[in-house]
């Protein structure tokens, strides 16, 4: 089977693509190991709305779910042995990418529980318990970048465990969560873990940017508010890209680990669909297109970049400045970032919260049915 042109051209130019979804009809369908065939797929990223929607569908987790509850287990129980399942599975879908890319790529997320995103101790607990269970070394477990997750990702890092931080919306916040990754890479070299086995990615989310910053934009409603829209989120990812820069291009700080085998903590592209018809499909892929990046998507915008995506190269380095200018216009006509970012962090966790209970609440179904 031959690779997409489109993807293909994408992977040269230095961004790895992940796909955003994992079910088991994915799994068992050998559809998982198709899109790596045909559209340069090297890694995959879940969330609890990802989960959510794939066990509320079809019936691919029945037998397994039936089987659980006639042991008794409990929804909790349930939830993390069919979640892990499926991540591990993946894991084993991708483990020859992960060996044939000296495991930069080949790699599955895992996210913990969201109703643990401002406790730092049991957020770390949980971390430890999900990289046991799933037991594969291309696993990454994704954890917040909440002020309480900021701490456990360092010490889960400590430890050894690779990490998908999730949830960045600022590039403020993106800097404390790299400091929070070279914090747990000396941590890791103290403790005498092979620092060339932990891998990071910082998952900084594009189009929920524009979609609040524009919601803003059209109160305000004058021209140059106006002006603005749709320009926030990649000029925001380029600036984060420019503050990656900073720290793994020459840093004093990570120079010292990087002799020790550590590696970059690469920016992954998230929220990567768009919300808005108005703005190209393919935003969020041709205009962040960089090295040593991941770009994660949802298969409508995989199959989009495949069938019209123009790849021309590097979009992002060297437009800091311009980029910048972007979010100077934003302030001088009223928009409050600081606001921005706080309510994006918020409104992210809470959606995972709410997806989380509608998981559990669905399984209790399930269990409830299978124990009658």
């Amino acid at each position: 089977m031959a690779q997409n042109a489109n993807l293909t051209a994408l992977a040269a130019a230095g961004v790895s693509v992940w796909l955003d979804d994992l079910s088991r009809d994915r799994l068992q369908t050998g559809n998982l190991q198709e899109l790596i065939d045909t559209k340069s797929v090297v890694g995959v990223t879940t969330n609890p709305s990802i989960f959510q929607a794939a066990l509320s569908k079809g019936h691919a987790y029945d037998d397994q779910v039936n089987e659980l509850a006639a042991r008794g287990a409990d929804v909790d129980a349930t939830v993390r042995t069919v979640t892990t399942d499926d991540v591990r599975n993946a894991c084993d879908v991708l483990a020859k990418t992960y060996e044939a890319s000296d495991g930069v790529d080949g790699r599955v997320s895992i996210e913990v529980d969201p109703r643990l995103a401002h406790d730092t101790d049991k957020t770390i607990l949980q971390a430890i318990e999900l990289w046991k269970i799933v037991d594969r070394p291309n696993l990454l477990i994704k954890i917040p970048a909440t002020e309480a997750g900021l701490p456990a990702i360092t010490a889960v890092l400590a430890e050894g465990i690779s990490v998908n931080v999730t949830l960045i919306f600022s590039v403020e916040r993106h800097r404390a969560v790299m400091d929070a990754y070279l914090a747990g890479l000396e941590k890791a070299r103290e403790a005498g873990h092979d620092l060339a086995r932990i891998h990071s990615v910082a998952s900084f989310f594009v189009s929920r940017v524009d979609t609040e910053i524009d919601n803003r934009l059209e109160k305000i409603g004058s021209p140059e508010a106006l002006a603005l829209r749709g320009k926030a989120g990649v000029a925001n990812a380029r600036l984060a890209y420019g503050a990656y820069e900073d720290v793994f291009l020459g840093g004093e700080r990570f120079t010292a680990l990087q002799s020790a085998g550590a590696r970059v903590q690469r920016p992954l592209w998230a929220s990567t669909g768009v919300k808005n018809p108005d703005y190209s499909d393919t935003l969020y892929v041709t205009e962040l297109v960089a090295p040593n990046t991941v770009n994660t998507m949802p298969e409508k915008t995989l199959d989009a970049v495949a069938d019209h995506g123009v790849v021309t190269g590097d979009t992002v380095t060297g437009r800091a400045a311009e980029s910048q200018e972007v979010f100077d216009q934003l302030a001088a006509v009223g928009i409050d970032l600081t606001d921005v970012f706080l309510v994006l962090e918020n409104e992210g966790v809470e959606k995972f919260e709410k997806s989380w209970q509608e998981l559990l609440d669905a399984t209790q179904g399930q269990l409830d049915a299978a124990s009658k």
